[in-house]
């Protein structure tokens, strides 16, 4: 991806310079597949997740699995008096985020090397933690909310996407964006949840509005890298979310205000 983004094709650059995750369609009847539409459905599926966070002037936000940087961008953008923080273990695409994603007056933004796992974060000093389709990638799925737990403040919200089984699976597929662990459904989400000490908000099934994601990467195929094992994979993760099987979701969490409570 990162070749194919310093060649510099046009329409490679809109649909895949600032997102790399499903796009969400309000019309998925209507839904285009254009590079432009596919920009901002991506734009559009990280601004519901950080809507579900209840991101907020004025706070500190941290995107775990930033990815090149768009939602950080978006953020940037929209609000005020924000502390943004963009974590990913790849260097190259963090360098491709500082390009995009230069502070608004007022806000900080910054870009760290990090383990989604070991956040290199102090203690309840953040108020919302944000994992944009990127959760399936991390070694534990545990590990990772129970160091948001850690970082949050009191009141503060995890948002995250999933490709999430009606129960548990034992299932992995490959994206064209990596490798996706698919075990982990409501059920399992709620018990690590409260393990990690964080208190299960909502899970909101999206699935038909991500649908049209497909459609749009069969035209933008001959642009993407020819790789028939990530294709094919790709067709099977859409047959398992068009049959019910999975659903893609996004799910908060947060962290009670008052230690070991519970609802």
């Amino acid at each position: 991806m990162l070749e194919q983004l310093d060649a510099g094709q046009p329409e490679f650059l809109l649909a895949f310079g600032r997102h790399l995750h499903w796009g969400y369609w309000p019309d998925p009847v209507g839904a285009l597949s254009t590079p432009a539409a596919y920009a901002e459905a991506a734009e559009r599926l990280a601004l519901e997740v950080c809507t579900a966070a209840g991101v907020a002037d004025r706070q500190r936000v941290v995107d775990v699995g930033c990815g090149f940087g768009g939602t950080i961008a978006d953020l940037n953008r929209r609000h005020t008096g924000v502390d943004l923080v963009g974590l990913n273990l790849d260097q190259r695409q963090l360098a491709r985020a500082v390009s995009i994603a230069a502070p608004e007056p007022g806000n900080r933004v910054r870009f760290v090397v990090g383990d989604a796992c070991a956040l290199p974060l102090a203690d309840a000093s953040v108020d919302v933690v944000l994992a944009v389709e990127a959760i399936f990638h991390f070694r534990d799925r545990l590990a990772f909310l129970r160091e948001a737990a850690r970082v949050l403040r009191p009141g503060g919200q995890v948002a995250l996407t999933d490709f999430v089984p009606l129960r548990y699976v034992h299932l992995r597929s490959r994206s064209r964006f990596g490798p996706i662990n698919l075990r982990c459904s409501v059920t399992v989400y709620r018990e690590l949840a409260r393990a990690a000490g964080l208190e299960p908000r909502v899970a909101r099934d999206v699935t038909a509005q991500t649908l049209p994601t497909y459609r749009a990467l069969r035209h933008l195929e001959r642009w993407l890298p020819a790789d028939v094992a990530s294709r094919v994979q790709t067709r099977l993760l859409e047959w398992v979310s068009r049959s019910g099987l999975v659903r893609y979701m996004i799910l908060t969490f947060s962290r009670p205000t008052v230690p070991g409570q519970r609802r």
